[in-house]
């Protein structure tokens, strides 16, 4: 491999760079959008594929369990999310989205996310080149 080769980490170091470090202006939009914290946000995107205990509410987005709690518990005073006790374990509780959550969810989706200026910059044969790259790495 020639020395100037980038390893895997250190593409996969750009490429969070460019996208964490762009979507600020896009999570303030959300937060006026939806007028809650963005972490609220994330919490109810999580649950669009389904229900989901706590536990897995957390791992899925990132947080540890309390916080996912105290989350959980102020959007369903905000009529956002229920909890029902989980049919196959009677101990644990799902989290699932209501049709005001699912609103809120469908808002925060709708919010414009344009591409930061560097994107905007590359010409077409480079767009083109990096959405094939892009594709290669979904699959």
């Amino acid at each position: 491999m020639p020395p100037d080769t980038p390893t895997p980490d250190d593409v996969w170091r750009q490429l969070t760079h460019v996208v964490m470090d762009t979507r600020d202006a896009w999570k303030r939009a959300v937060v006026e959008a939806t007028g809650m914290p963005f972490s609220r946000t994330r919490i109810l995107r999580r649950l669009l594929p389904g229900p989901l205990a706590v536990k897995e509410l957390a791992h899925a987005a990132g947080m540890d369990a309390p916080a996912t709690t105290v989350v959980v518990n102020d959007l369903e005073t905000r009529g956002l999310v229920v909890r029902e006790i989980d049919p196959t374990n009677r101990r644990c509780k799902l989290v699932s989205l209501t049709t005001a959550g699912q609103r809120v969810v469908a808002e925060a989706l709708v919010t414009p996310d344009p591409a930061p200026a560097a994107l905007a910059r590359l010409s077409p044969e480079e767009l083109r080149a990096l959405g094939a790259l892009l594709r290669k790495l979904e699959h």
